[in-house]
């Protein structure tokens, strides 16, 4: 689990591409610092494992490497990632830590292309496309995971969702660099799918 604030900016240093996967090696600096073998780490809020890793040295970013499978490929943006791309990054929650975004689970639902950014003084007003298939999910002034990012829905159409990013999100994440027609990973609140579940499978008697 996580919680869609996001720790570092790491940067892709090589993509293997597989018959039905690719493998990503990411440089990075904090999340590395204490990662093992088999550690969650969500990169742009897709959860992806550790499969191989190096803790940071001699002034060097470490840098872990991860498989990314077809599922993941096919619900995503990173396989449009390449070498030198900037990735937000976040380990796994710990239990003994504030929750300061919300409930992210790392199991991106779709992607949203980027359709407008209007800045301001002091934040960006970021519009996107809404996926049909989850607007159901996405209430103004809840929660959504935009590329690992925990945000509140500031506006709400039939076919868009805006956010409002405040300067710290510009500077510390990709949204920051976005441009309209880029692809984001776009995780909706898990709490809102069990919700409908419930109500929709009622227990039988």
């Amino acid at each position: 689990m996580f919680t869609g604030i996001v720790e570092e900016l790491g940067a892709v240093r090589a993509v293997e591409r597989l018959t039905d996967a690719v493998r990503l090696v990411i440089e990075a600096q904090t999340v590395t610092a204490d990662v093992h073998h088999g550690d969650s780490i969500a990169v742009n809020g897709v959860c992806l494992t550790v499969t191989d890793f190096a803790h940071p040295a001699d002034g060097h970013a470490g840098w872990f490497a991860a498989d990314v499978m077809e599922e993941s490929l096919r619900r995503s943006a990173l396989g449009e990632l390449g070498p030198g791309s900037p990735v937000n990054l976040e380990r796994a929650a710990r239990v003994d830590s504030r929750l300061g975004g919300h409930i992210v689970q790392g199991h991106v639902d779709t992607t949203a292309q980027l359709l407008r950014r209007t800045p301001s003084e002091h934040w960006d007003v970021v519009r996107f496309s809404l996926d049909p298939a989850i607007a159901r999910y996405v209430v103004e002034k809840g929660s959504i995971t935009v590329s690992g990012t925990s945000l509140t829905v500031s506006a709400l159409g039939e076919d868009y969702f805006e956010v409002s990013l405040i300067p710290v999100t510009l500077r510390d994440t990709i949204l920051g660099t976005l441009a309209p027609g880029d692809l984001v990973n776009i995780e909706v609140d898990i709490v809102g799918k069990y919700v409908e579940r419930l109500l929709t499978h009622p227990p039988t008697p």
